[in-house]
This record gives C-alpha cells, structure tokens and sequence, in this order.
C-alpha cells in the first residue's frame, strides 16, 4: 500500500480525484454562510441551490459510521482487541510491533479475515495513518486528550463529531 503511488502513478492520479470528488461532493452537500457580508440570520446562496441536501450528506455519513462501528465490533471478535481511541475515520490500536499487520486478523492462508479492517489504497479499505509509542498514547490519554487527533503528527483539525 505505501507503494501503491510509485507502482501505478496513473491510478494512484485516478484514486485521488474520486476521493478528492467524494470527499468535496459530500462537503458541498450542506455548505454553511461563507464571506464577510454575511449577517447572523439571513439566507445564503447554497442555500438556493438543488445540490444543498445536508440529508444526503447526514445518510453518507451515517452509513460510514455504521460501517465503522460493524468493523470495530468484529475486530473485537476475532483479535480480542480493543481500540485505544476512536475519531471520525480514525482508529488507534495497541499493537506489539510497529506495524498494522502485527495485530490485524489473517486466515491461515494470509488473507486478511473478512469482517475486520483491512489494508488497501482502494475505498472501505484502511490505511496507516501512523504509529507511535504506547507511552505516547498513554501520556495523550492522562492529558485528556484522544491519540486519534494526534496520530498522523501535528494538529489534526477538529472535525465536527464526523
């Protein structure tokens, strides 16, 4: 996965338009008042617009999460793990080494278990975001803070509970 990009640039080019479209697609679908000449209370222009539908954009949403939640749950059924912190499309694990492929479930014959997360450059399937000690998990949580915000390094920012 993390050679996906050098292995096929033109498909890696395809994958990230779709996903820039999707993910900008989705935004557009409940677009908030934007600029300076926007007064508290008055109707703004996405507001007029037949692709403002925060009903769709709550449903995609919806079913992501469900998903996630699905995942999680089998994840816990067939490793025994449970994840050390959960923020909108991101899951952090306890692992013993320093890659994803130490705790995730294979079969015997070394496909990934159906019904848990799986690696992949391609949509529904996860990718590494990063990895970082136990201690720094640990010392994260005693601050009251989720490692799920802080694991790609830097600040993530703050997603609105997606």
């Amino acid at each position: 996965m993390e050679q996906h990009k050098q292995v096929d640039p033109a498909m890696a080019a395809v994958l990230a338009a779709i996903k820039a479209t999707v993910k900008g697609g989705v935004g557009k679908l409940r677009e908030r008042p934007q600029g300076k000449s926007y007064k508290e209370g008055e109707r703004w222009p996405a507001l007029e617009r037949p692709t403002w539908r925060p009903d769709i954009r709550a449903a995609v949403i919806s079913k992501a999460r469900v998903n996630m939640h699905r995942k999680l749950r089998n994840m816990v059924e067939l490793t025994g793990l449970f994840p050390l912190a959960v923020l909108s499309d991101c899951v952090v694990y306890p692992s013993p080494g320093e890659s994803p492929l130490d705790f995730l479930p294979y079969a015997a014959s070394g496909k990934p278990q159906p019904g848990g997360f799986r690696l992949g450059p391609t949509p529904g399937l996860a990718k590494l975001e990063g990895v970082q000690s136990m201690l720094w998990a640990v010392d994260l949580m005693e601050k009251g803070l989720n490692p799920a915000r802080h694991i790609k390094g830097g600040d993530a920012v703050l997603d609105e509970g997606e």
